[in-house]
């Protein structure tokens, strides 16, 4: 996965603006979060930087509990396999798990999941001889492993992370299941695994979902990177419904051309309509912002046109009323 190059705002509700308040972003490219100020001059705050042995690789996004920031670092730690980490507003790091590999996760990918003050999370792979990825927890920093992926119909790689509805974790994994090309699966906080849907299960499926999943209204929305009714075999990605009870729905399929193509990121809603990305496709087939409503009418918001303008957009933030995002280059 390539480091954000660009950051960009996309018109939806209302204008770019100034900012004119504090707020937080992801961490940098660099790996060191930072800080903004809202203001005709913004302003910003050198929090911390990695220097390999607590983690290097930042991939998600921080989140806050209990006045802290938490976040993962795919790479780097003692391990060199990735670390789960919390951080003061002030700076000051502690490393809550190194990951070992093995029997232990590696390369941990998406963001966690604060629950009842729990951490949640997953890893691409670890977990053992297969290396398939785990479901783990951090309690005051001890690390307990939840599940390890078999790639049998358990499904394998969970690149994105977890979204709790009515206290039930809900994820997805990128391979395994019946089909070989990704699951949804639940999992309880004690660490019972069950796959409530295999994608692959007819023509025109998704496949390959490496983002996480969506909660709006206790149905669940995310996209598969390949699959759907375009692109010959492999498929331009889709946007998919799922109802926790499993059943699925294919709102849209990508075409490949101006509409966009491949979507590797999970989607955000604002006013019970969705917005996402596309990593390929638009006009210069450098990706899209679009937007799509529950029901599968699709539009495209703005096709990146590469260079300056960057490409190869990841996922969104809403604020104020405009989305804000990065490009891969």
């Amino acid at each position: 996965m390539q480091k954000p190059a660009v950051v960009f705002c996309v018109l939806f509700l209302a204008g770019c603006a100034h900012f004119s308040d504090s707020s937080t972003l992801p961490a940098a490219s660099n790996g060191a979060p930072q800080t903004y100020a809202r203001g005709a001059s913004a302003t910003f705050k050198h929090l911390f930087s990695f220097d390999g042995t607590d983690g290097k690789e930042p991939y998600a996004s921080l989140i806050a509990t209990n006045d802290a920031l938490s976040g993962t670092t795919y790479a780097g730690g003692h391990y060199n396999e990735g670390s789960a980490f919390q951080m003061t507003t002030s700076g000051t790091e502690k490393v809550l798990h190194a990951f070992k590999g093995g029997s232990d996760g590696a390369l941990p990918q998406a963001n966690l999941l604060d629950l009842d003050a729990t951490l949640y999370g997953t890893t691409v792979n670890g977990g053992g001889a297969g290396d398939e990825g785990v479901v783990f927890k951090l309690v005051s920093g001890t690390e307990t492993i939840l599940h390890r992926f078999t790639a049998g119909s358990d499904g394998a790689n969970p690149y994105g992370g977890l979204v709790e509805v009515s206290g039930t974790l809900y994820g997805t994994t990128a391979a395994g299941g019946t089909h070989s090309v990704g699951t949804v699966y639940t999992i309880s906080t004690s660490g019972s695994e069950n796959v409530i849907y295999s994608f692959g299960s007819s023509i025109g499926d998704g496949a390959t979902p490496v983002a996480s999943l969506l909660d709006v209204g206790g149905v669940l929305y995310g996209t598969t990177e390949y699959g759907g009714s375009s692109c010959a075999t492999a498929g331009c990605g889709t946007v998919m419904q799922i109802a926790p009870s499993g059943s699925e729905k294919v709102l849209y399929s990508f075409k490949g051309g101006k509409d966009g193509k491949l979507p590797e990121s999970a989607l955000t809603e604002v006013g019970g309509t969705l917005y996402g990305t596309t990593t390929l496709g638009g006009t210069a087939n450098a990706g899209t912002v679009f937007k799509i409503s529950t029901s599968g009418t699709e539009s495209i918001l703005y096709s990146f046109k590469g260079g300056k303008d960057g490409a190869s957009p990841s996922g969104l933030v809403a604020l104020d009323g405009k989305l804000y995002g990065t490009t891969a280059t």
